[in-house]
């Protein structure tokens, strides 16, 4: 059977794939755009609005000998239906044949339209989505241009509607496509919005507590095809024909979402470019069109008030502010007296070409540890060997393909991927979730694995025998590994199994299989790629150096341990985007500018290489990292200063071989895309942007360059054991959270939880603590937090669960024992 089908399009044949969806079609193949409203290319049509309308027929042929029946004028004969039909509700056929331009097609558009609007407000010259509205688009198209409805007929309703603390809902404004209800449904997961009502009274509600409760509320906003759904952030902010798009790359996790930065010239910046809000970039490999809320809405760091702004020297034991010349200078002379016992530590938000600079300033002084920060996620160098083939597409998993998801909780730690697996999921792939707690994935698994705190890898080798018969036989395997509720030496033992599993089931070097970890921050595999590593880390960490350079990286706010080996650093260099308590320890603290001030890249955690733009003015005085670290070099006669990020990336290509010809032409190089959205067609794929940034490069792995790769050997560490009347403390991420780059993000607040330990019945029963009761976790070294007590089944007896950077003290990074007592 053929896999393409022959179909009519106004008078004009086509040649498309078999079962695509016609609007679909129409689109690609014949630039033919069917208005639609409720239709979205990524979601299951419904056929609700009836904007999509079009005269449908087949080609008649001859039911005994198959041939096509002509006309007297020697023309196919068409059967056509007696009714208009829904162009989104049809499956593409052979001999299909349909007219979108017929005096009835036109009649059907403008009565639709006319309907839509009897009770549609006036206040598009207010409405934030005013120049990008596919109803104001759609209504000069098809629309009756005069109204003959009666105006105290029109419904009136509330107009500003809080479903949550980030999305406002107009009930006048909303046409019941249920294009908001649909998502949460199918693409999210999450059944957090309903229609109540009937009729012209029908309106969108919250059915959950906290009103609106996903991680993935901005995207209504995007799809919303009129002004009825907008964002807390963006509201009355500023037309969208004032806006200058820069594509970026989202700062947060390991996805590397696509996205664009609308910025204007604001007065409320000075007279300087300033992002106003953040929107999806198509880049079906990466991120598709969605992005999570904290990408959204945690870009108010950039211009945060609270920034270092100004170079700060020591000068009688005091940080003094400097010249950029000064500080160079006092540097140089700290690097010279260290006497090549220099080393550095650099955070997994830390650009390429921050990375690169920093390596050649730090070996040219002779020094050779380049640590990565936070040191939790070992496997970095098996994920450059066997991690997710070139051309991997999470898009493309489904029925016949394995997912296996082993100590993480993705909903928290990398949101986009939760996403995309859970939709694999729904297509039909075989979805394993292990862990040792219960985790947001677990509503879409297949199969679920429970083990002990600090035994995934030992898990790993021991899946069950069904579980791993259909992991091994599965088409395309993909296993997510992360390092929840484990040291760093028990990371590595999970990434080892993890690896040898797909290396001994053949599931590496092609696309949609190998290995993934969702490492912190967005720039996780990039630090491999630069030669820095965790284990440095480790290193440094028991032998510190005489200077210490830390790029971008919070090791006081992070570590609770950390001030006892960084007391032993002579000097330390800090170049950070807020002033912190390592900078307050620091010889020098440098301000430098965060992804929004720059151009720059990020390897993500699928190994592609993308570029971001300078979009935002800097602030105060900050420099890029690498610029900071070219004039370093050269002051020390290493060579000439870079002059811009891109030569720094054209050194990086003729130096680290998995960057070869990924200079920044070739990043930036794009493609049409299915589906074909951001077009002036918004009514078809909402407000998400065209990619005209770049789609990136995807590094290829050992094993897709055919390179020998064999299995290693799986060293099971020992996990800490808790005495009696101790638990193990088990650090897990919280999305939503008081980092430093997102606690500026005011508007998010209420959506941050209190400070809390997760404590199971059992043992909250023997320390006589209820849920609500204020506790102190106790850990070594006196280090102790103060939070509020959970006990609702979140943690396995003999473990409470402590999401970091809820608190203001640091907590452990790792698996550790502790203590808890009712305060």
């Amino acid at each position: 059977m053929s896999d393409k089908v022959k179909i009519i399009i106004d008078d004009i044949e086509y040649e498309v794939p078999a079962g695509s969806n016609l609007v679909d079609m129409a689109k690609w193949y014949a630039d033919n755009d069917i208005p639609v409203f409720c239709y979205h290319p990524k979601m299951e049509p419904v056929g609700m609005c009836r904007m999509c309308l079009v005269e449908q027929g087949s080609i008649v042929k001859d039911r005994e000998t198959g041939e096509v029946v002509l006309d007297e004028n020697g023309n196919p004969q068409v059967r056509w239906f007696p009714k208009l039909q829904t162009a989104c509700t049809q499956i593409v056929h052979d001999g299909m044949v349909i007219r979108t331009n017929t005096e009835a097609v036109k009649a059907a558009r403008e009565n639709v339209v006319e309907f839509l609007l009897t009770s549609h407000p006036l206040d598009c010259p207010i409405c934030d989505k005013g120049g990008e509205c596919p109803l104001q688009n759609l209504t000069m198209a098809h629309g009756p241009g005069t109204s003959r409805m009666n105006y105290d007929d029109k419904m009136h309703l509330d107009k500003h509607v809080p479903l949550g603390d980030l999305i406002f809902l107009d009930e006048e404004r909303c046409i019941q496509c249920a294009r908001c209800i649909r998502f949460q449904d199918e693409i999210v997961g999450d059944d957090v919005l309903a229609f109540h009502e009937r009729g012209r009274k029908l309106q969108i509600i919250t059915n959950s507590d906290p009103g609106f409760d996903t991680y993935f509320s901005g995207n209504t906003t995007d799809i919303c095809p009129v002004g009825a759904l907008t964002t807390a952030d963006f509201r009355f902010g500023a037309r969208p024909w004032e806006l200058t798009e820069v594509p970026s790359i989202c700062p947060h996790d390991a996805a590397g979402s696509n996205i664009s930065l609308s910025v204007r010239l604001d007065r409320d910046f000075g007279g300087r470019a300033m992002i106003k809000r953040v929107m999806p970039r198509q880049n079906e490999y990466v991120n598709e069109i969605w992005i999570s809320d904290k990408t959204r809405f945690g870009h108010h760091f950039t211009r945060s008030e609270d920034r270092l702004k100004k170079p700060m020297i020591k000068k009688g034991g005091v940080l003094t502010e400097a010249t950029w010349d000064e500080a160079i200078r006092f540097v140089v002379d700290a690097l010279k007296a260290a006497d090549g016992s220099v080393a550095a530590i650099a955070g997994s938000s830390t650009p390429n070409e921050d990375l690169w600079t920093l390596r050649k300033l730090v070996e040219g002084l002779g020094g050779g540890l380049l640590g990565a920060w936070t040191p939790t996620h070992a496997g970095a160098d098996l994920v450059a060997q066997v991690g997710v083939g070139k051309g991997t597409n999470l898009g493309d998993l489904g029925q016949g393909d394995a997912v296996l998801i082993i100590a993480t909780d993705l909903e928290e730690e990398v949101p986009i991927w939760r996403l995309r697996l859970k939709q694999a999921a729904d297509r039909g792939a075989y979805l394993v979730v292990a862990n040792a707690r219960k985790t947001r994935m677990d509503d879409f698994a297949s199969d679920t694995v429970r083990y002990d705190y600090g035994q995934a890898a030992h898990a790993m080798q021991n899946l069950d025998a069904a579980i791993a018969k259909k992991l091994k036989e599965a088409n395309n395997l993909i296993i997510v590994a992360g390092a929840e509720g484990l040291t760093l030496d028990g990371s590595r033992a999970l990434m080892q199994a993890a690896a040898n599993f797909l290396i001994e089931s053949g599931h590496i070097g092609k696309p949609n299989n190998g290995l993934l970890s969702p490492f912190p921050g967005a720039n996780g595999m990039g630090l491999h790629y630069m030669g820095f590593s965790p284990e440095a880390t480790l290193q440094i960490m028991q032998n510190p150096p005489k200077l210490l350079i830390v790029n971008q990286a919070e090791l006081l706010a992070d570590d609770p341990f950390a001030a006892e080996w960084l007391n032993k650093v002579e000097t330390i260099i800090s170049l950070n985007l807020f002033p912190d308590a390592v900078s307050n320890m620091a010889a020098a603290a440098l301000p430098i500018q965060s992804f929004a001030e720059r151009d720059g890249t990020f390897t993500n955690g699928e190994r592609r290489v993308q570029r971001f733009y300078m979009a935002q003015g800097p602030m105060g005085e900050a420099l890029p990292a690498w610029q900071v670290f070219s004039q370093l070099s050269e002051a020390l006669g290493q060579g000439h200063a870079k002059l811009s990020a891109a030569a720094v990336m054209k050194e990086i290509t003729e130096n680290v071989e998995a960057f070869a010809g990924m200079r920044y032409k070739e990043l930036a190089r794009v493609e049409r895309q299915f589906p074909d959205v951001g077009g002036e067609d918004l009514y078809y794929g909402g407000t998400a942007y065209q990619n005209k940034g770049g789609l990136g490069v995807q590094i290829e792995t050992s094993a897709d360059k055919g390179e020998a790769v064999s299995v290693g050997e799986v060293k099971l560490p020992d996990s800490p054991k808790p005495k009696k009347g101790q638990v193990l403390v088990v650090p897990v991420a919280q999305l939503f959270n008081r980092q430093s780059t997102f606690k500026p993000s005011v508007l998010v607040h209420p959506r941050v939880p209190q400070p809390y330990v997760e404590i199971n019945s059992k043992d909250a029963a023997r320390m006589n603590i209820k849920t609500g009761d204020l506790v102190e976790v106790m850990m070594a070294d006196q280090i102790r937090v103060t939070v509020q007590a959970h006990v609702n089944g979140g943690a396995p007896e003999g473990a409470a669960v402590l999401p970091r950077y809820l608190t203001d003290e640091a907590t452990p990074m790792v698996l550790t024992v502790g203590e808890i007592k009712k305060v």
